[in-house]
């Protein structure tokens, strides 16, 4: 692999130093390593691990220099041939998302600290994984920026092991030290620690106190403050400010004690690592990436913020008790050895580094009727087994979203609602959202309509699949002719799936039902006192509200119930959705023979239970067929003013009703006639009843009604 890191620059820090390592354990892993900084002291260090560095001004805050950048990195990216493109900081990562996504290449991040909500720092959200130095991190990029939780990668830094040589000895009380380490800064809460020394001191004259760290030029009269209150608290005989110290391990050898003192959340706490590695105790505030840490009264000992009197007490307890200090210096380092340690930490990057490339994110947009969504369960296998290990995630409508909740080839189901009429731009956009959120790499669109190619584009993916069809299909990177002939679904999906490399489709149909769905199903049936070895044909009476013209005549369902009682001694249970009781209601006012009644008593699944549990049903264009051919079940299809060429499913034993008039197929809404429906007889649909019955071999057939 190729890994480019881009870090603002390359001066004295935590950041850096993670930058550094990993490199360094790249290049020794037969990796390319490659840096992009505004340059600092520490590229000679980079360099001589045989990493490439390449200057570029990736520090400055400017829109300007944000898009100039874009275009050169994008040009390092392509003549490097890099891999993975990971940013650390804010203005590196703006312009390695957008150099990227130019070149199709890996993007993740690392948040090394807690952002302000602003669109600033937004895009450290916007990697394909988003690594997190800590849980606390890892919480705020959730909770803050909306990242999902399976996005985030928990990282912890690394503490090179052979600087930090784990080091406890006793010292005589009057010699003991204590150490604070870390720069100048008001939120560090070295005034809250020199409070609590007073107290300490009486209990150990010898107190000897080290103050390590820089500031900045805006903290130098912090640092001032800091002496004065020394002074005033009669404790500066005992304590040093020694200024910044790049050789922090000489600094630990001196410290029976370290404190850290801070007053905010801390992203991690480098040097509590740092100490538990050379095997000195630490107290600490209990604040932020802290307590992924220490375990207080284990590794560590934790007091509240701000509290002198409590950190006095803790260092007293450490003071005079050597073998607490020691067992938790112990303690702290063995977890450090399990934790934190550099292997541990490129072991880790390296596996996200290695994921990002071999994981593809993807989406799968069926927004269709359940039917639709049943018929589509072949791609969706397809799919997963093209894609072994990616993620796959489908978009889909509230009715259908139960039928891919247990499927074995999606990851996550997404579900798309509607919503009010008025409301549905607006959804439409709130759904975008949700989508970029998950980062996709691949958008499978086997809906093909206006709606579902502006959701691919909005989701931010790169690569897009779907059909060329003039519905917003320019927004589409790769797409497929619409067929001049009438295909199967299953064949016009297999056409978009081929963009994907797949030649060949496994058109068997798949729903997964469970225990309590079949108990739901013969729960209804027991409740009419059916018997079980009766004949039971299923009737769908209805048809979508925008598909009246789907619709058989009520009279001919009746008449046909009351056939099938008279010829075969059949029960009939008919089924549908809520929408349909008033339908219903009408149909048993004209039935001679007692239905028996799961109208709006199922979900889909329970229907799915239900419908394998008939020997035969009946039903127009619409799921209950679908559902049929995925369980088994033989069906009669009545086929009006739709093309069963477009929309018949695959299936073994069934038999196809059709009136061939001039009109049709028409595919309209609304028709006062509705011959191509009212010719389908009684007659005829008993006798594909009685053939089916007989056909014990279970081969395809079509019958068309002339």
């Amino acid at each position: 692999m190729n890994i480019l890191q881009i870090v603002p620059e390359l001066k004295c820090g935590g950041v850096e130093t993670g930058t550094i390592d990993v490199s360094k354990r790249l290049v020794e892993g037969g990796h390319g390593s490659f840096v992009i900084s505004a340059g600092g002291p520490m590229v000679k260090l980079l360099e001589s691990h045989n990493a490439v560095h390449i200057e570029l001004p990736v520090n400055v805050k400017s829109i300007i220099n944000v898009i100039r950048l874009i275009g050169k990195v994008a040009g390092v990216i392509e003549n490097y041939k890099i891999d993975v493109v990971h940013a650390r900081s804010r203005v590196p990562a703006w312009i390695g998302y957008f150099a990227a996504r130019r070149t199709g290449r890996a993007f993740i991040t690392t948040c090394h600290g807690y952002y302000n909500e602003g669109l600033f720092s937004k895009v450290m959200g916007w990697g394909k994984f988003v690594i997190a130095i800590s849980s606390p991190v890892a919480r705020h990029m959730c909770d803050d920026f909306g990242v999902p939780m399976d996005r985030i990668r928990l990282v912890p830094r690394g503490v090179d092991l052979e600087r930090f040589k784990f080091n406890w000895q006793p010292r005589e009380k009057r010699q003991f030290t204590i150490g604070i380490i870390g720069r100048l800064s008001p939120i560090k809460g070295h005034a809250y620690f020199l409070k609590s020394l007073p107290m300490v001191l009486r209990q150990s004259p010898g107190l000897r106190v080290l103050i390590v760290g820089g500031e900045s030029k805006k903290d130098e009269k912090y640092k001032e403050s800091l002496v004065v209150l020394a002074r005033r608290l009669g404790v500066s005989k005992c304590v040093e400010f020694l200024g910044h110290q790049e050789n922090v391990p000489s600094v630990l050898e001196k410290l029976d004690l370290l404190v850290l003192a801070t007053v905010a959340p801390e992203a991690f706490g480098r040097v509590i690592v740092e100490a538990q590695a050379a095997g000195v105790p630490v107290i600490a505030t209990k604040v932020g990436g802290v307590v992924d840490i220490i375990e207080d009264g284990k590794t560590g000992i934790l007091v509240a913020p701000q509290e002198p009197l409590s950190m006095a007490d803790a260092i007293i307890k450490i003071y005079k008790d050597p073998a607490l200090a020691k067992a938790l210096a112990a303690a702290a380092r063995v977890k450090v050895d399990e934790e934190f340690g550099l292997d541990k930490m490129f072991e880790r990057t390296i596996a996200i580094y290695d994921e990002a490339l071999r994981r593809d994110n993807i989406l799968i947009t069926k927004l269709g009727a359940p039917g639709d969504v049943v018929l589509a369960t072949p791609s969706f296998r397809a799919i997963r087994d093209k894609f072994p290990n990616a993620k796959i995630s489908a978009l889909v409508g509230v009715r259908s979203s139960q039928i891919l909740l247990r499927s074995p080839y999606i990851d996550e189901v997404i579900i798309y609602d509607k919503g009010e009429k008025k409301k549905t731009f607006w959804r439409l956009f709130d759904a975008a959202g949700e989508l970029r959120k998950r980062n996709f790499d691949i958008t499978v669109d086997l809906q093909n309509n206006s709606k579902t190619h502006l959701l691919a584009f909005l989701s931010g993916a790169q690569r897009r699949y779907g059909y060329q069809n003039g519905k917003f299909s320019f927004l589409l990177t790769h797409k497929v002719m619409q067929p001049a002939e009438p295909i199967s679904p299953l064949r016009h999906q297999q056409r978009v799936l081929g963009l994907l490399g797949i030649r060949a489709l496994n058109e068997k149909l798949e729903l997964w039902l469970v225990k309590e769905d079949i108990e739901h199903a013969e729960g209804i049936l027991e409740e009419e006192w059916f018997g079980g070895d009766q004949l039971l044909v299923g009737i769908n009476l209805g048809s979508s509200k925008s598909w009246l013209t789907k619709r058989w005549p009520l009279a001919s369902f009746a008449r046909l119930q009351d056939e099938l009682s008279k010829r075969f001694s059949a029960r009939v249970v008919v089924f549908g959705t809520r929408d349909d009781a008033e339908l219903f209601n009408e149909y048993k006012k004209i039935v001679k023979t007692k239905p028996i009644d799961a109208v709006g008593k199922t979900s889909i699944m329970e229907l799915a239970a239900l419908i394998k549990r008939c020997d035969i049903i009946v039903s127009s264009d619409s799921a209950p067929i679908h559902v049929a051919a995925a369980v088994g079940t033989p069906f009669v299809a009545l086929f009006g003013p739709t093309d069963p060429r477009r929309h018949l499913p695959p299936a073994e034993n069934y038999r196809l009703l059709r009136v061939e008039l001039d009109c049709s197929p028409c595919y309209r809404r609304e028709c006062a006639p509705l011959n191509c429906m009212k010719k389908i007889t009684v007659e005829e649909v008993l006798e594909a009843i009685r053939e089916l019955l007989e056909d014990k071999t279970r081969v395809s057939t079509t019958s068309v009604v002339k």
